[in-house]
């Protein structure tokens, strides 16, 4: 693990505009395939008579990967820039990246848009820029790749550009935290190096974008906000609830309250590393203790909060939900599984208050009777049993969630309003 500061990298865009081409040529450029597995197929590749073989490689690895459907492996790569310690969240489909988004586990802060100079602005673009533009992403590097297809012409490339600002426009995205940048990711153009191809262009290349991005900013300003994950009983302590800090800061000796549970107390201890620790902030892994704390009292899925401005829990809430798959049409009255930070609540969507274009987010539809695969909307949704959770734009660590059904993720979503009980 590096001591840079660590940023989650989504790539996206339309599935055949160079994404996994761009991938490979990162990792290759900043050295994160392993010296060693490059030399192994250095002979093989001289036996065959073919030069630049260690790009391909890197490619022609990615590609069997992904065609055995180890996506897996792919979703996890790394690599350092100067500035920064990057995880990429790679992912090939539209519904990989919606799922990798909402799991928070992978919440990436910002992204790198890939669009072929060729091919321009695809149905999947749009897509994608509207959730990340829905899921949060802030900051957009927009690779306007393959360039070598089209002769480094500026004039393609200006087009490009204008067309992915139009897009920008549409869907309230800043044209202001985006860049641009001519590509090609096959033969290796302004990613590391600047590209004698293109002597028009004088900004940066992918890498130094990259470093210059902001570095994100752990929230330690909102309130404490922590879902339980376990709840243990430990000889000498007593009851141990476990999670991770999302937001704010853990004190010992705050007055803390959980919820939806209702009961609370003052933090006694708390524990990291199985080391006794006065604080803990965003990220931390802690177990804690807290007085007066039973073990019956509390369970997984509540969310632990400052005794004077609690976690919400929602009578019923609205949210704004991007259908991903479902085998038929959901209307009102259904009740599937909501998965928000550690709890899993049925919830039923009490009414599907608008049906919105997916690409610009602009209402289609006031009340529609059903919505279905690749429809996004918004929805009033009330749980069936109490659950804490938080709207996006106030705390939006605890505001996205996964609708899952018949053993697959249905929908994702944000929380737009809270009715609290």
């Amino acid at each position: 693990m590096s001591d840079k500061p660590h940023q989650n990298l989504a790539v996206i865009g339309h599935v055949d505009h160079g994404k996994s081409t761009m991938v490979g040529r990162l990792l290759y450029e900043t050295g994160s395939v392993p010296e060693h597995v490059i030399e192994q197929h250095k002979e093989e590749a001289e036996e065959k008579g073919k030069g630049g073989f260690e790009f391909a490689y890197v490619m022609d690895n990615l590609a069997e990967e992904r065609e055995r459907g180890v996506t897996i492996d792919i979703a996890h790569q790394e690599f350092d820039t100067d500035a920064y310690y990057f995880t990429i969240v790679d992912c090939p489909g539209h519904r990989d990246f919606v799922k990798n988004m909402i799991t928070g586990a992978s919440q990436a802060d910002n992204a790198v848009l890939v669009v072929a100079a060729d091919d321009g602005v695809a149905p999947q673009t749009r897509e994608h820029v509207f959730l990340s533009r829905t899921l949060g992403i802030d900051e957009l590097i927009v690779a306007v790749n393959k360039m070598d297809l089209v002769d480094y012409d500026q004039d393609k490339y200006d087009g490009v550009v204008e067309d992915v600002k139009n897009l920008f426009g549409q869907v309230g995205f800043n044209t202001d935290n985006a860049s641009f940048i001519p590509t090609s990711a096959f033969e290796g153009d302004n990613v590391s190096e600047t590209s004698e191809n293109t002597p028009w262009y004088d900004g940066e290349t992918l890498l130094e974008a990259l470093n210059s991005l902001p570095e994100p900013q752990p929230p330690t300003d909102a309130p404490l906000r922590l879902p339980i994950q376990d709840v243990y009983t430990i000889s000498g302590i007593g009851t141990v609830p476990v999670g991770r800090i999302e937001t704010g800061i853990m004190n010992t000796g705050d007055n803390v309250s959980f919820q939806p549970s209702d009961v609370g107390g003052e933090v006694k201890t708390i524990e990291m590393h199985h080391e006794e620790v006065p604080k803990a902030e965003p990220g931390d892994n802690v177990g804690f203790n807290v007085r007066g704390i039973g073990k019956d009292d509390i369970r997984r899925g509540d969310v632990c909060g400052p005794a004077d401005d609690p976690p919400k829990v929602a009578e019923t809430f609205t949210a704004q939900i991007v259908v991903m798959q479902h085998p038929s049409v959901i209307t009102a009255g259904y009740t599937p599984v909501f998965h928000a930070h550690t709890a899993q609540v049925a919830c039923t969507i009490e009414s599907i208050d608008r049906k919105m274009d997916p690409s610009s987010g602009e209402t289609e539809e006031e009340n529609p009777d059903f919505i279905q695969s690749g429809d996004a909307a918004v929805v009033t949704v009330r749980p069936q049993k109490p659950l804490s959770i938080e709207p996006s734009s106030e705390i939006p660590e605890l505001g996205s969630f996964a609708v899952r059904d018949m053993g697959q993720t249905i929908a994702a979503g944000k929380v737009l309003e809270v009715e609290q009980a």
